[in-house]
């Protein structure tokens, strides 16, 4: 068997797909820097305020991810069996659930900011702060939640093009209006992090409704129409459940990191806090690039194991092994090279500077593994078929290794790079356990339910 497969067809499909979901990353990216960057220039109250306040849509984005990344590996089987009736059921069901768990989350935060905020901080400068950008913000959960389902269902079905144009469009409602409402303009008064929340929440709604219109009125490849939201179909629903479950579950753990990460800091010091929110930007960007190149394997995995070319798909996770930590090494060098400029941008405390370079000294080892094990695990073992590995993977570390891990760094007083590294280290230590499953190919599931069966 070959490491690296001579099937120009894949380099050709991995390419096709990556360059418009990595071209929406960035944009995506860009939406949600131009809010930093504009916020950073008030200080590392602001810059704290807002980080704090994105927690609580990181736990939502965990959940929708969970119920966008099922529905994708179940469409795609069916995409690749050539199933569209399916297509749409399970499209339809995704959509519906993520719309339902967005508006109610977002009413629950927006009733009671101050509480939810109080729970990742002490900080009551940094609370008040939060405020009004964490009521604005959660109010836009149902619409980012849709839209975001929507434009799955278009990946499902290898149109990726949909989220690049609809971010695009939002890049620009984003930083007019928060150009307008952070700083003021036009009549309007400066309401500082409260107006990134107003711009978000705006920008989202204009996602929601490109996208709802090009889904039910413009897109003939799927097909699908508004009634089709209403089908009820359930057989499918019960092997979303079945086989959806473990990979939402496995976003709620993560989920649980990051607010925990942020429990963390927050108890740090405001410049901890305001250091780990600009490395996660620069982490985030990179990570554009990496999770668009996995997202675009999970979709050609899913069809050609729905397809049950199980022979070719083992050549292709060889390949993308070898492709990955190409792109790992890479991404880490790009971050050393690039992260001074980067500090530069934010007009933010001394202190705040040097926890930045600590943190970003951590991230250039741990950032490897991150691009190796995340993406393989994802775009290989669960877009597969084997859903629930990495929920077991993940609940491992995340309780038994980075939770006591840093509550002890934390008891005994060690400095904040050092507990920043405890809450990174599973991304070396996951390596060893993704070499070993990937390579079993154990993973290769068909989960479809074809119609002579």
């Amino acid at each position: 068997m070959r490491i690296i497969t001579k099937d120009r067809s894949f380099y050709k499909t991995l390419i096709a797909l990556t360059i418009p979901i990595v071209l929406q990353g960035i944009i995506s990216y860009a939406v949600n820097f131009a809010d930093h960057l504009m916020v950073g220039k008030l200080g590392d109250l602001a810059v704290s305020g807002v980080y704090m306040g994105e927690r609580f849509q990181t736990i939502l984005q965990m959940f929708v991810f969970g119920i966008d990344a099922a529905m994708l590996i179940l469409s795609a089987q069916y995409w690749g069996a050539k199933d569209r009736d399916s297509v749409k059921k399970i499209s339809a069901m995704g959509i519906r659930w993520s719309f339902y768990v967005g508006a109610v989350m977002g009413v629950i935060i927006a009733l009671f900011p101050r509480f939810f905020t109080g729970l990742l901080t002490d900080d009551a400068a940094v609370v008040e702060t939060a405020i009004g950008y964490v009521v604005f913000v959660a109010l836009s959960y149902p619409f980012f939640c849709a839209s975001q389902l929507l434009i799955t269902a278009m990946k499902s079905v290898e149109n990726a093009k949909l989220g690049f144009w609809i971010s695009f469009i939002a890049l620009f409602v984003n930083i007019g209006l928060n150009y307008l409402f952070i700083f003021g303009g036009l009549g309007i008064p400066a309401m500082g992090a409260t107006g990134a929340g107003l711009a978000t929440l705006s920008s989202r709604i204009v996602e929601f409704l490109i996208a709802a219109v090009f889904v039910f009125k413009i897109d003939t490849r799927l097909n699908m129409k508004l009634r089709d939201m209403f089908v009820q179909a359930p057989e499918l629903r019960r092997d979303f459940l079945k086989n959806g479950a473990p990979v939402v579950g496995g976003q709620m753990v993560w989920a649980v990191n990051l607010v925990f990460n942020a429990y963390v800091m927050g108890h740090l010091s405001a410049a901890a806090v305001t250091a780990s929110s600009i490395t996660d930007q620069l982490e985030g960007f990179l990570r554009v690039f990496v999770f668009g190149l996995s997202g675009a394997l999970g979709i050609i995995t899913s069809k050609t194991v729905g397809a049950g070319e199980f022979e070719k798909m083992k050549e292709y996770a060889r390949t993308a092994e070898v492709i990955f930590l190409g792109v790992g090494i890479t991404a880490s060098a790009l971050m050393y090279l690039f992260h001074v400029p980067f500090m530069s941008l934010y007009d933010v405390s001394d202190e705040a500077l040097m926890h930045c370079r600590q943190f970003f000294n951590v991230l250039f080892f741990t950032f490897i593994g991150t691009c190796w094990q995340a993406t393989t695990l994802s775009g290989l073992v669960k877009s597969g078929g084997d859903t629930s590995f990495v929920l077991k993977n993940d609940s491992f570390f995340v309780f038994l290794v980075m939770i006591p891990g840093s509550l002890i760094a934390i008891h005994f007083g060690a400095p904040a790079w050092v507990i920043f590294f405890v809450l990174k280290i599973d991304q070396i230590l996951k390596c060893f356990v993704a070499v070993v499953k990937v390579n079993s190919f154990n993973w290769m599931r068909k989960l479809t339910r074809t119609k002579e069966a």
